[in-house]
């Protein structure tokens, strides 16, 4: 291809596009044949920018063209959304689509460790070899009679939601990251923390003191236990995006995937600090135990619901919690 021969041909347009830029920052002033050409003029050059930038050493010129490219995008799209609206958004469309979209992993997921959970329960209750073996008598007695229900209460309250929250977060994190090694090491942190949820469960009941592990475990734990499978079922898609690609490059497809699970990763903690709190200032609360444990089934009731909500009339949209629309025609390949 005849780079300069490239240029002359569309410079024309590169000075009509900077000239409705200019325009543009009056939009009520531009008709809307120039609004609908800008549009049309910034694919356009977006394109020969995409040409030109492999294709010739003259960096002036391609920094030139990709300024007007991005002042361009600005005024097409409205420049991105400052402050709160991108937060808005974020939490109305992003954050929701992307949850909902993955819903029937995240009910898969959470059926999954609540089954591995009773399991290693009904384990340690009724078999007793295992429970003779897998935790000193002594320790047992101790975590019956006094640690179980002490952990709740012997920080302060807001160093412990700080703790909690810092903990939670981090096996959240682990859940969703571990998912791009084919999502191997997501299913270990998934099964090793129904296991010791199970253990501990099997050892309280074995006790007598059931009543107290469900009183002190499900006011924090319904919501806390959701979010943590969510974030395995997001890793766990993540990996399976590198098992079964779906006629993409593997490389496209993690990438793909991988938007998703980190656009989802603040929603998550945003969740999991709520729950640090309820499990800081509720559950080691003198508040009657149906209270306690109406508070935890009312956050997990309002989280489910929102995402049930915003992420169902998102998806109506076509939004998948992946990157803006807007935005897409920028990615898409070209062929000269």
């Amino acid at each position: 291809m005849d780079l300069d021969a490239y240029v002359a041909i569309h410079r024309p347009e590169w000075y009509r596009l900077r000239h409705l830029v200019d325009k543009a920052d009056r939009p009520r002033r531009m008709p809307k044949e120039e609004l609908d050409e800008l549009v049309e003029l910034y694919q356009r050059v977006a394109t020969h920018l995409s040409v030109i930038k492999g294709r010739t050493r003259d960096q002036a010129m391609v920094d030139d063209l990709s300024s007007l490219v991005i002042r361009a995008r600005a005024a097409v799209t409205g420049g991105a959304d400052p402050g709160w609206r991108a937060v808005g958004r974020y939490f109305a469309v992003t954050f929701p689509a992307a949850v909902y979209a993955r819903r029937w992993w995240c009910l898969a997921t959470t059926a999954g460790c609540l089954l591995l959970a009773l399991g290693c329960a009904l384990w340690v209750t009724y078999d007793a070899t295992a429970r003779a073996n897998l935790v000193p008598a002594d320790e047992v007695v101790q975590l019956c009679q006094h640690d179980f229900a002490s952990y709740y209460s012997e920080n302060p309250a807001g160093s412990f939601a700080s703790q909690v929250w810092t903990n939670n977060a981090w096996v959240a994190a682990q859940a969703i990251g571990y998912g791009a090694l084919f999502g191997v090491f997501t299913l270990l942190v998934l099964a090793l923390n129904s296991f010791n949820l199970g253990v501990v469960g099997g050892y309280m009941s074995g006790c007598g003191e059931s009543g107290q592990f469900f009183s002190l475990i499900l006011p924090h734990g319904l919501l806390e236990l959701t979010v943590v499978f969510v974030a395995g079922a997001v890793g766990l898609k993540l990996g399976w995006s590198l098992i079964d690609p779906g006629g993409r490059r593997r490389v496209e497809s993690l990438a793909a995937e991988g938007r998703a699970a980190v656009a989802i990763v603040p929603g998550l903690a945003v969740a999991l600090a709520v729950s640090g709190v309820i499990e800081a200032y509720v559950t080691p609360s003198g508040l009657p135990t149906a209270i306690r444990i109406g508070i935890g089934a009312l956050a997990l009731a309002l989280f489910v619901g929102y995402v049930w909500l915003y992420g169902s009339r998102a998806a109506s949209h076509g939004e998948k919690g992946d990157i803006e629309s807007s935005l897409g025609a920028d990615l898409a390949p070209v062929a000269v």
